[in-house]
């Protein structure tokens, strides 16, 4: 029998992707997303697909959601609040966009367990560790934030709550979870609106206008391909003895984001010019940054037998054909 599968978020970049690869492996898939961030272009010729159910709902709406998870196996929360030009713009959604849905979402998986069990994947953020020092990170390093004046951390903040609140339903509920933390996650149909820097490097490209590095862009970032991602964490779900584990998911090459744009306009051909911009000239006087964002993959890797098989070049040209295409 197919399994039944919810995904919150689904329009979105990377619920889009998983969505499809769900499907196409036989899966009955729901989802659900307010489109606040993703966009039914995403999914708009899955519409069509007998086995795919969409709602264009806030997940936050515990009715809607109970009605949805009731018959479901597996859940992949990836709803929430995204990218650094969000936070900062819009912290008050952030917070409680983040909590909120992950409150609501547990309320409902822990009625859905006393019946039949479900495995949730949480979706998680390399945020979490806010501005530890170290150069790679561990899942069970310090989580060390800044000021709560600093803006730029209630993101991570909210995503930590969000992790304990999965763990204490785990610990207390006997809920089936597995945390996942993304690393700078790249691809097609990924949009730069949010402040992602790799869509917003091509799309620049592609019209030959300066692609805008912040401060001294020797920043360095990590970048693991969409597909390598979905792949990760549906077997990350079809385990059954990972529960209330955390996993860094993520490339261990780290890359300058000045490097990342030669290598942009490189690649695509493209006549553009590196400008340079003082982050707190976009995002605010209470913005910090991170020197290094490199994950510790170990673990993960200990833990499943894939292992990713696309390189950030890959994801340059898929992101070219993406934009060429709208």
């Amino acid at each position: 029998m197919s399994k039944t599968v919810l995904i919150t978020g689904a329009a979105g970049f990377i619920g889009s992707h998983l969505t499809r690869s769900l499907l196409a492996d036989g899966a009955n898939v729901i989802g659900i997303d307010n489109e606040s961030t993703g966009r039914r272009e995403n999914i708009a010729e899955l519409l069509d697909n007998s086995n795919f159910q969409y709602v264009c709902s806030d997940a936050g709406d515990e009715s809607v959601l109970s009605d949805l998870a009731s018959d479901v196996d597996e859940v992949y929360h990836l709803a929430a609040a995204v990218g650094v030009a969000l936070v900062a713009a819009d912290p008050v959604r952030t917070i409680q966009t983040n909590i909120d849905l992950t409150q609501t979402l547990l309320r409902v998986l822990e009625r859905r367990n006393r019946v039949r069990p479900v495995k949730l994947y949480f979706a998680s953020t390399s945020e979490v560790y806010g501005r530890n020092p170290a150069r790679i990170w561990s899942e069970d390093d310090e989580l060390v934030y800044g000021p709560t004046t600093i803006g730029r951390w209630s993101y991570g903040l909210s995503k930590a709550i969000d992790e304990h609140l999965v763990l204490a339903y785990v610990r207390q509920f006997g809920l089936s979870a597995v945390i996942g933390r993304f690393f700078n996650v790249v691809g097609a149909r990924q949009t730069g609106q949010y402040g992602m820097v790799l869509p917003r490097f091509v799309s620049a490209a592609l019209k030959n206008a300066p692609l805008t590095v912040f401060d001294d862009g020797a920043q360095r970032r990590c970048f693991i391909h969409v597909s390598d991602v979905v792949k990760i964490i549906r077997e990350l779900v079809s385990k059954s003895d990972n529960s209330g584990q955390i996993y860094n998911i993520g490339s261990s090459e780290s890359i300058s984001i000045l490097d990342l744009a030669k290598k942009v306009i490189a690649q695509t051909g493209s006549k553009s010019t590196i400008e340079f911009l003082p982050s707190t000239a976009v995002y605010g006087e209470n913005f910090e940054d991170c020197r290094w964002r490199t994950p510790d993959v170990s673990k993960l890797f200990s833990a499943i037998e894939y292992r990713p098989q696309f390189s950030l070049s890959d994801a340059i040209s898929d992101i070219v054909e993406s934009i060429s295409n709208e």
